[in-house]
């Protein structure tokens, strides 16, 4: 149900396409809220968070926001959802999380780029879900689930042997590298055929000159038959 409701320690503020979170939620139920649900919103930032000082549940699935989304300290918070947003810096926002949300021990990602399943990306299995979750571990190991999915003694012991390892690192490319090759487009042929309308021809040395003496078919050829 789109719209604001509150019902006890619990605030709603749902569908309502809001860009940031107004001024007067917090003003009128930040000193007492525990439970705060912002999904489907169009949120890109979460300016005007701080005036919830007790949350310990907030719900932000189906919004805009991004790489520079930024909590305030919310040192109760166990719950936090995230799902179906525009995130694709895992280890940036892991990092924000472990120092502003401490109490952490459910978190969803589900539906973000740095949440790597055939949902959001079709090149991506289940081996780079399993990478995903030890990652994630490595670096919040409080967390008793993620993204629905209770956390197994197991993992979190390969996480704690190669959580470390799990982080993908993508090249990238020389700026100089990248300005040379869009000017010139890859092409197999030497310089000289490169034009559709030159018919000269292309000529290479060879520095080695085969005389066949030392060819073992020689062996079996008589002086009649040269």
């Amino acid at each position: 149900m789109a719209g604001l409701v509150v019902s006890g320690t619990q605030v709603s503020y749902i569908g309502l396409d809001c860009r940031e979170i107004p001024e007067h939620l917090g003003r009128d139920f930040g000193h007492f809220a525990k439970r705060l649900d912002l999904s489907f919103n169009l949120l890109r930032s979460l300016e005007g968070l701080s005036a919830f000082t007790g949350l310990e549940e907030l719900i932000l699935d189906n919004n805009l926001l991004g790489n520079d989304l930024a909590l305030p300290g919310l040192p109760r918070l166990h719950t936090l959802t995230l799902n179906k947003n525009q995130i694709t810096d895992l280890e940036g926002l892991l990092d924000h999380l472990a120092e502003v949300t401490p109490a952490l021990e459910y978190l969803s990602l589900l539906g973000n780029m740095a949440c790597p399943n055939e949902l959001v990306n079709l090149e991506k299995d289940e081996d780079d879900y399993k990478r995903y979750r030890c990652f994630v571990l490595y670096k919040l190991p409080n967390l008793k689930f993620l993204d629905a999915k209770k956390v197994t003694k197991s993992e979190r012991e390969e996480a704690l042997l190669r959580g470390e390892f799990m982080k993908v690192v993508k090249p990238k490319a020389s700026k100089d590298v990248a300005s040379v090759s869009s000017q010139l487009p890859y092409t197999p042929l030497p310089p000289g055929s490169r034009s559709l309308t030159s018919h000269q021809g292309v000529l290479g040395r060879c520095h080695y000159v085969y005389y066949g003496k030392n060819s073992e078919g020689n062996r079996f050829i008589r002086d009649d038959q040269l």
